[in-house]
């Protein structure tokens, strides 16, 4: 490594929301619950995807649970 260039560092998505979490008080049962709550009806109807707030949520399902795997931007396409 050069003198004076810092190594990078990948910050994982885990980190930034336990960050958010500890750091600035971010309630994330009280989030996951207000996103259930919005996805429920969605999920009952067999959806494979909902869009809350411009903001599309892919579900996927097993065979006794429905769970949203990722949230994307509206105009991306879900890989199926």
């Amino acid at each position: 490594m050069e003198a004076g260039l810092m190594p990078v560092v990948h910050i994982t998505d885990r980190a930034v929301l336990r960050y958010l979490e500890r750091a600035h008080g971010l309630d994330v049962t009280a989030v996951r619950r207000h996103l259930a709550g919005r996805l429920e009806n969605g999920a009952r109807l067999g959806a494979v995807g909902v869009t809350i707030d411009n903001v599309k949520f892919v579900l996927q399902r097993d065979a006794e649970n429905v769970s949203a795997v990722t949230a994307l931007f509206p105009q991306w396409p879900a890989r199926t």
